[in-house]
């Protein structure tokens, strides 16, 4: 019995064990199915809060806009009623100056009206003169004036000074300068006011021919003739477009037919080349770097040369036998080769339609061979024949070299950069070309102790052939040279 009890518990014990073991196989065939599970459910919970956030976040940042907006139009209503207040209290100002100058004018013209009859009444009855002056006393308008010196310029303007340090100031003749004044009178004629006395002809004048013969700052030309820094540059600006306007057709042109032949013989008698109407040459005047283009104006060859940076603009001009200017173009940036600045001229038009024909104008390597323009030749290994040529060829080039380099040191103003601004420069420039034809025609003579050494770059035009006929020109004129005697003798 004891026995059959004991199995009966071990047969209980076993089958609870299998059902435990039943249970977590159960249990355990489960947990892959949850595992696959878990994983998807975490992704769907953490795209709902994403979304919740970002539309926080937009919510939020919107919120912020719309504040930040209304800060603005804010502050904007603010600063345009300041500015409103402003203007109204600049308008009110205004007119209650103008009142104030209304007011003053008649109370002038009733003071002046009360002298006047002050004065009637005192040669009516002298008795009275004492006590009229007192009695006619009243506001007088009067327009306050810095008191400057003129001592400079009065020793100047006296007919005692003399003629050698007149020239030494002004570069040019005591005779040339009064020429000048009489020229530019009706165009630089101030009338005086109420207020003050007009600046004479002559010291206008003055002002500007001594700023571009010396340079010299706008402050320092102020003290010597006792005038406002902004009056001379005025004043400058001035006097250089009534040279322009009336001196220039009369003392700058291109030649008429009979002085075309004089200026044909006179060079063909220096080197032997006929039918020569001109010199070319184009030359640099340094500037401050513009404001805008400044690449167009910068010059690589200064540059290299002075060890600093420049920048230029050009002046390419046409000399006659004497030096003396018969066409000019101004005010092309640096950076334009001597070819494209004479496609830029009016000479190239005139000489491109026909107006030149059976003229030469002899210019430099730097500008091409065309029908009208004469140029040395460029290439290596040159014939006699055309070494002959081109010395005949620099005798004629010189002249307008010296022509540049006595422009450059009558007016200094073009060997520095000037307080000229860009836009106003060409027409300083053509005022000093016009005043050097002045002076080359009257023979005013240069002071000895002013020297300059002119320097400008010749670079070879990418086309410097564009004429066959030229070409066989040019050696026909190189070949009669040698013919007849007239070439050079640097072979021997």
């Amino acid at each position: 019995m004891e026995d059959f009890g004991m199995n009966d518990i071990s047969a209980g014990l076993k089958k609870r064990r299998k059902i435990e073991d039943h249970e977590d196989d159960d249990v355990n065939g489960a947990q892959p199915d949850m595992k696959k599970k878990i994983p998807f459910t975490d992704i769907l919970t953490s795209l709902i809060l994403l979304e919740e956030e970002e539309k926080q976040d937009q919510d939020h940042y919107f919120a912020h806009s719309h504040q930040e907006k209304e800060r603005l139009e804010a502050n904007y209503n603010k600063k345009s009623q300041a500015m409103d207040h402003y203007y109204s209290d600049i308008q009110q100002t205004n007119s209650q100056l103008d009142d104030l100058e209304l007011s003053r004018g008649k109370r002038s013209r009733s003071a002046a009206f009360a002298a006047a009859a002050v004065v009637a009444a005192d040669t009516a009855t002298p008795s009275t003169a004492e006590a009229a002056p007192a009695e006619a006393a009243g506001p007088h308008r009067r327009l306050w004036v810095k008191d400057r010196s003129k001592d400079w310029w009065d020793h100047f303007n006296s007919p005692n000074v003399s003629e050698e340090e007149f020239g030494k100031a002004f570069r040019m003749s005591k005779a040339t300068f009064d020429m000048i004044c009489e020229e530019l009178d009706s165009a630089v004629t101030k009338k005086n006011t109420m207020l003050r006395d007009a600046i004479p002809v002559r010291q206008r004048v003055a002002v500007c021919i001594w700023r571009l013969a010396t340079g010299e700052p706008l402050r320092l030309v102020s003290k010597r003739f006792g005038l406002g820094i902004s009056t001379c540059h005025k004043l400058v600006l001035e006097v250089c477009v009534a040279i322009k306007t009336v001196l220039m057709e009369k003392y700058l042109h291109w030649p008429d037919e009979n002085r075309l032949q004089g200026i044909k013989n006179e060079f063909e008698s220096i080197s032997g080349i006929p039918n020569v109407g001109g010199s070319m040459y184009t030359t640099h005047v340094p500037i401050i770097a513009p404001k805008a283009s400044v690449a167009a104006y910068f010059n690589k060859r200064h540059t290299e040369r002075n060890q600093k940076t420049s920048y230029s603009i050009t002046v390419q001009g046409v000399v006659d036998p004497k030096g003396v200017f018969t066409d000019i173009c101004v005010g092309w940036p640096g950076s334009m080769p001597d070819d494209k600045v004479l496609e830029s001229s009016a000479l190239y038009r005139r000489g491109s339609s026909g107006q030149l024909k059976d003229v030469w104008v002899v210019g430099n390597k730097g500008h091409p061979l065309m029908d009208w323009v004469l140029v040395p030749y460029t290439h290596r290994n040159l014939t006699w024949t055309q070494h002959a040529f081109n010395e005949k060829i620099g005798e004629i080039q010189s002249v307008a070299k010296d022509a540049f380099a006595r422009l450059k040191r009558r007016w200094s103003c073009l060997q520095k950069r000037t307080e000229v601004k860009l836009q106003d420069l060409p027409v300083v420039l053509g005022a000093c070309c016009v005043l050097h034809n002045i002076c080359t025609m009257r023979n005013d003579q240069l002071d000895a102790d002013l020297d300059f050494l002119l320097f400008d770059d010749e670079m070879l035009p990418e086309n410097g052939l564009r004429s066959a006929t030229a070409v066989q020109a040019r050696d026909h004129i190189a070949h009669n040279l040698l013919h007849h005697g007239l070439a050079g003798t640097g072979f021997h």
